[in-house]
């Protein structure tokens, strides 16, 4: 008699878990799409602050939807609580778009907006490394090494990305700067477009695809009652 109570805890966390990564999926677009407009265009000025705490506030709801999940596993519970926490950094800078546009000139404001994006490549990394965690503890080998695989190349992206932001951002404090210095700036410049593309935005659309994947697994998997 003691076996249904175990049984629907376990699936009220699976259902929690296949709704937070539900919210991730849709929430990573949607906050780069909503954060990159906020400091870009005038319609969503009417809203101040309302828009991109609205999108980073639903990347931590998903991963607090997740907390149900395996609370015993120390390694995953790690991970997990890791992208909580850049997760609510994010949440917390998020209206520095908002007032960095309205006083682009502020120094403060400015700084806040770098300080968001260097710490939302950190988040996109958190993600991966949590998904690596939460793939070893479901049954199907397919998904883990599929995770395993995409992760990694995720994971080089992003320090890639990190140490270019890095090292542009460090040069443009030079106002005399040497002669192939000078170069790695203007291709750093001009191929901002490129860069955002493979560095950014590649590790973005693999990481939505593994938590969707993730998620039909579990959905197929377990509430079908396959083995």
């Amino acid at each position: 008699m003691s076996d249904p109570a175990p049984n629907a805890e376990l699936m009220r966390s699976l259902a929690r878990l296949v709704r937070g990564l539900s919210a991730l999926f849709w929430g990573l677009p949607t906050a780069l799409v909503v954060c990159f407009y906020t400091v870009r265009v005038e319609g969503l000025k009417a809203f101040g602050v309302v828009p991109p705490l609205a999108t980073t506030g639903l990347l931590v709801y998903g991963l607090w939807q997740m907390g149900a999940f395996q609370k015993q596993e120390r390694v995953w519970r790690i991970a997990l609580d890791r992208a909580r926490i850049l997760a609510l950094i994010n949440f917390g800078l998020s209206p520095f778009l908002y007032w960095w546009y309205r006083v682009p000139g502020n120094t403060f404001f400015t700084l806040m907006v770098l300080l968001m994006v260097l710490n939302s490549l950190l988040f996109l990394a958190s993600l991966n490394l949590m998904l690596q965690r939460l793939g070893a503890m479901l049954p199907e080998e397919a998904l883990r090494l599929e995770i395993r695989q995409f992760t990694s190349l995720n994971l080089n992206l992003l320090l890639t990305t990190g140490l270019l932001t890095l090292v542009y951002v460090g040069l443009s404090r030079f106002a005399d700067l040497p002669l192939y210095l000078q170069a790695v700036m203007l291709v750093l410049e001009r191929g901002a477009f490129w860069f955002l593309v493979l560095l950014v935005l590649l590790p973005l659309a693999m990481t939505m695809a593994l938590l969707w994947k993730t998620k039909e697994v579990i959905l197929e998997s377990v509430f079908s009652g396959k083995s």
